[in-house]
C-alpha cells in the first residue's frame, strides 16, 4: 500500500510540475493550433475518413427524423406536418433572437458531458458515471457561488475551478480501482453516481445556507458567481444565454488538440487500445488509466458548474438565478452525454456539433407541444439516430472488411497466374537431326 500511495503522491507532483504543463502540454497544444491553419491539415480532414463519419451521421439524422415525422403521423395526422415543421426550427426561428439565445443556454453544460463521456470513449473508458461528476462539480461551484464571497469578482473563476476539481476527484476514484484493482469502471461510476447524489441531497438540506427549506431549492449564489454574459444579452435579448457555450466550445477544441497532437493524449489513447501493449512500450498505463478518468470528470465537473452558475433571465436588471432540488434523482445531463458523444462518433469537434444538434431539436420539442406533441418524442428520434448511426458504422466497417479479402484474393490469383506450377517440369527443346549427324 505504500507503494501505491507513493505513486500516487508523485502522479500528482508532476500533474503539478512544469515539466507536465510546458513540456507535455503547451508546447505540443501551441503546435497544434498552429496546424490547424495549415493545408495540409484541411486537406487530410476532407480527404480522410471524417467525411464518411459525416456523412453517415447525417444520413442517420434524416432517418431520425423521418421515423419521427412518421409518429406523428399515427399520433396527431391532421398536425403532424406543422409539429414537423415546429419540431426542427419553425417554432425556435419564430422566437427569435430569444429563442436562439434559450437554445445556446443549453449547449454548454451538455457539451462538457458530452465530451466527458468521449474523452473515456477515446481512451478505452466507458465513463458512465458522469452523472454524478457533473452533480459533484455542480456541488463544489454552488458552495463557492454562495460562500465565496471573499474573491469578490474572482468568484466565478474559483466556482468553476471547484466544480473541475470536484468532478476530478469524482472521476479518480474509479479510474484508481481500475488501475490498481481491475475493477470494471462501470460498475464504480454507477456506485459513485448514486454516492454522489445522495451525499449532495443530504449536505445540502442538512445546511441552512446551502438550503431554502420553504422553496425546496437552493439559495440564489453571488452576483459575482454568475457565468459572464458579455454582450450576448445584446445579442440575444431576453433570454439566457451566457458565455456557457463559448467556454465548453473553446474546451472541446483544447481537449481535440491535447487528443490529436500531444504525447500525452498518444499515451492515453494507446494504453486505451492495448494496455498490455502499452506497458510493454514504456506508457505507464496504471497512471494513464487515472488521468483518463480524472480529466473525464473533471469536464463533467465543469458541466456541473456552468449549469448552476447560469444566472438565467434577468428582471429589471436582476439574474434571476439557476436553483437546484434535491430530488433523490439522477441528473439527466450526465447521461444524456453518452448520447451526444455516440452521435459525435466521440471526437470532440463531432461532439461539438451533435451538441448543438440534439439541443436543437429539444428546443424544438418544447415549442411542438403547442400542436398537443409530447416533449418525449425528442428522445424517440435521438435515439433511433444513435442506432442508426451504429447500424452506419457497422455496415461501413462489413463492407471495408468484405473489399479487403476481394482485393487480396485478386492480390494472390495474379501472383499465382505469374509464376508456374511447381511440380510441372519445364518443356525441354527437342534436338535437332543437323546436330546427331
Amino acid at each position: 500500500m505504500k507503494k501505491v500511495w507513493n505513486k500516487i503522491v508523485s502522479g500528482v507532483r508532476f500533474f503539478f510540475s512544469k515539466a507536465f504543463w510546458v513540456d507535455r502540454v503547451w508546447i505540443p497544444l501551441k503546435k497544434g493550433i498552429r496546424y490547424l491553419f495549415t493545408k495540409q491539415f484541411w486537406k487530410k480532414a476532407l480527404t480522410s475518413g471524417g467525411m464518411e463519419s459525416f456523412a453517415a451521421a447525417l444520413l442517420a439524422i434524416l432517418a431520425g427524423l423521418l421515423v419521427g415525422f412518421i409518429i406523428m403521423l399515427f399520433t396527431r395526422p391532421t398536425v403532424a406536418w406543422y409539429g414537423f415543421l415546429t419540431m426542427i426550427g419553425r417554432g425556435l426561428f419564430r422566437a427569435g433572437a430569444k429563442g436562439i439565445g434559450n437554445w445556446l443556454y443549453y449547449v454548454g453544460p451538455l457539451l462538457m458531458c458530452g465530451l466527458a463521456v468521449g474523452f473515456a470513449f477515446k481512451t478505452g473508458l466507458f465513463n458512465i458515471g458522469a452523472s454524478g461528476q457533473y452533480t459533484v462539480g455542480m456541488f463544489c461551484a454552488l458552495v463557492v457561488g454562495i460562500t465565496g464571497d471573499i474573491f469578490g469578482p474572482f468568484q466565478w473563476i474559483v466556482a468553476v475551478i471547484a466544480g473541475m476539481i470536484g468532478g476530478t476527484i469524482w472521476g479518480f476514484l474509479p479510474g484508481f480501482f481500475k488501475a490498481y484493482f481491475n475493477v470494471n469502471e462501470v460498475i464504480t461510476a454507477i456506485m459513485f453516481n448514486y454516492i454522489g447524489m445522495y451525499s449532495v441531497n443530504w449536505i445540502i438540506k442538512s445546511s441552512d445556507t446551502l438550503y431554502n427549506s420553504q422553496k425546496a431549492l437552493t439559495q440564489r449564489i453571488d452576483d459575482n458567481a454568475f457565468n459572464p454574459v458579455l454582450w450576448l444579452r445584446n445579442w440575444f435579448p431576453e433570454s439566457s444565454v451566457d458565455i456557457g457555450f463559448l467556454l465548453a466550445i473553446v474546451i472541446a477544441i483544447v481537449i481535440y488538440i491535447i487528443l490529436n497532437k500531444t504525447t500525452f493524449g498518444y499515451e492515453l489513447k494507446a494504453c486505451g487500445f492495448n494496455r498490455n501493449a502499452s506497458k510493454y512500450g514504456g506508457i505507464n498505463e496504471k497512471r494513464s488509466i487515472i488521468s483518463a478518468m480524472a480529466i473525464s470528470g473533471g469536464l463533467a465537473g465543469i458541466g456541473g458548474a456552468l449549469f448552476i452558475l447560469a444566472p438565467g433571465m434577468a428582471s429589471a436588471g436582476i439574474f434571476q438565478g439557476t436553483y437546484y432540488e434535491p430530488a433523490d434523482i439522477l441528473l439527466a445531463n450526465g447521461f444524456n452525454g453518452i448520447s451526444v458523444a455516440l452521435l459525435g462518433m466521440s471526437n470532440p469537434i463531432g461532439i461539438i456539433a451533435s451538441t448543438l444538434f440534439v439541443t436543437y431539436i429539444q428546443r424544438g420539442g418544447y415549442y411542438m407541444q403547442t400542436y398537443l406533441f409530447k416533449e418525449e418524442l425528442i428522445d424517440i428520434i435521438v435515439a433511433v439516430i444513435i442506432y442508426f448511426s451504429a447500424a452506419a458504422l457497422f455496415v461501413r466497417q462489413f463492407v471495408k472488411k468484405r473489399l479487403l479479402r476481394a482485393k487480396e484474393k485478386r492480390y494472390a490469383l495474379a501472383e499465382l497466374d505469374a509464376t508456374p506450377p511447381p511440380d510441372v517440369p519445364l518443356k525441354q527443346p527437342e534436338p535437332s537431326k543437323e546436330s546427331d549427324r
